[in-house]
């Protein structure tokens, strides 16, 4: 089923804003009930920090929008077998039972709707079918959920949630009725999939290291009988949650009606805050690994700069500086919109990483910032600078892209990697990453000196 038309729906149901702290947050608002956005694998709250700025520039209460940032955000490789700084099917829905229950208290509201992308669908899913959620959700929007696995091979991994013939997916998928649903009621539901292009929808092993090897999934695995299927030409696994189209489908299915706007409204004064993560099983443990975390990181130390939107340096003295606590909240740092920043965390064990992004247009309590390590293979690199997109992937056959003036190196056909990394020389210098118009500017920094590089995409 193709994105329209959609069905109008005669009951208002939608949220507002993603909040950082859901305590104080109790405004009553019969119209806007709460939305809880729920991030992918891996992934944090952070990633729906526009889908947010479009709810509010549609009119919706910012103390109303929920994103939850699960502690340890990957899935276990085997679903039955503990795994340090992986979290459980049961452990996730748990979770997100959890903050459902936060928000419920704080806002009075007697539902919430969810919106999920990717394997935080999985969550959703089972909270409604397993753990009350059937009375406590009026909405479920699913973007990019592999409902039917990212593979289906009998004997294949198949103590992984990803597994479509794996026990996790079997038993969310058993019919539900006569008619062979796959979801349960009351709640409406809806999926959002790419037509050929999400890298957990393929026919091929290519993603799952398996090149050549049939996966028994096609692009239709993340549709569910019994749901509103909605399916857009050539967007990414991710933007089936954070793009402008996928808001425009999510918010006529909540509401029954289009949105006033789908791009996003500027505000005089922007507000922004977020929370300094970093990796491994223990941030502050450089030996407890490498991974992502949503764990903060106490005591980095934090600086923000308004910088020159040509040539990325800084135009004065830092905007704020401050020693992160032990909740790893870095603001508030009140600033203007139009203004490009470079936020710079140092803390033991890891680079001084420079994040630079663009001009942000509202106030955000999701500006969530990660400090970075540098690789053994990057150590003797003069520099080391890294296009990220945290909303979306790097698609060489759809994007127009650049870094430091050139095609990024590395990206392969199709959206499959979410970003690029350079090695450049030269010193300090200006250097440029350029995605479908948004053009984001910084400064290469000597990686000698354990300095590295990211210039974030917002789109």
């Amino acid at each position: 089923m193709h994105s329209s038309p959609l069905p109008r729906r005669s009951f208002l149901a939608a949220a507002a804003v993603a909040s950082l702290v859901l305590a104080g947050c109790g405004s009553s608002s019969p119209d806007h009930p709460p939305i809880v956005f729920v991030h992918g694998n891996g992934d944090t709250a952070a990633l729906w920090q526009t889908t947010a700025w479009r709810f509010e520039s549609n009119g919706w209460p910012r103390d109303r929008l929920y994103a939850i940032d699960v502690p340890y955000p990957q899935s276990r490789d085997d679903d039955t077998v503990a795994q340090p700084g992986r979290t459980s099917a049961a452990e996730h829905m748990a979770f997100l039972k959890a903050e459902v229950d936060k928000v419920l208290r704080a806002t009075g509201a007697s539902q919430v709707v969810l919106l999920a992308n990717s394997r935080g669908g999985y969550a959703v899913r089972n909270y409604i079918q397993n753990g009350g959620g059937d009375r406590t959700v009026s909405h479920a929007v699913l973007g990019g959920t592999p409902n039917h696995g990212v593979w289906a091979i009998p004997g294949f991994r198949e103590g992984s949630e990803f597994s479509g013939t794996g026990p996790f997916l079997t038993r969310l998928n058993a019919p539900k009725n006569a008619a062979g649903d796959e979801v349960p009621g009351p709640v409406r539901w809806m999926t959002i999939r790419s037509d050929s292009n999400d890298k957990f929808a393929q026919p091929d092993g290519v993603w799952i290291g398996q090149p050549g090897t049939p996966t028994n999934v096609t692009a239709a695995g993340p549709e569910l009988k019994g749901a509103q299927n909605v399916v857009f030409p050539r967007i990414d696994h991710r933007e089936t949650s954070f793009s402008a189209v996928a808001f425009d489908a999510a918010y006529r299915f909540i509401t029954g009606e289009a949105p006033i706007r789908t791009d996003i409204a500027t505000e005089g004064a922007v507000v922004l805050n977020g929370k300094v993560t970093g990796l491994g099983l223990n941030s502050t443990d450089p030996t407890s690994g490498s991974f992502s975390n949503n764990l903060p990181l106490p005591g980095a130390q934090l600086e923000v700069y308004a910088t020159d939107p040509a040539t990325g340096a800084r135009t004065g003295a830092a905007l704020l500086k401050k020693t992160v606590g032990a909740d790893g909240i870095w603001g508030p740092l009140t600033t203007q919109p139009g203004v490009p920043h470079e936020f710079v965390i140092s803390a033991p064990g890891y680079a001084t990483t420079h994040i630079y992004r663009s001009s942000l247009p509202r106030g955000s309590n999701l500006i969530h910032l990660r400090a970075e390590r540098i690789a053994d293979a990057d150590k003797t690199a003069d520099s080391i600078v890294t296009l990220t997109r945290p909303r979306g992937y790097l698609d060489p056959a759809r994007d127009k892209m650049l870094l430091d003036g050139a095609a990024p190196v590395g990206v392969p056909a199709g959206a499959g990697v979410a970003s690029a990394k350079i090695k450049p020389s030269g010193g300090q210098r200006p250097i440029a990453a350029e995605f479908n118009g948004e053009r984001v500017v910084g400064q290469t920094w000597p990686a000698a000196q354990g300095h590295v590089v990211l210039l974030e995409i917002s789109q």
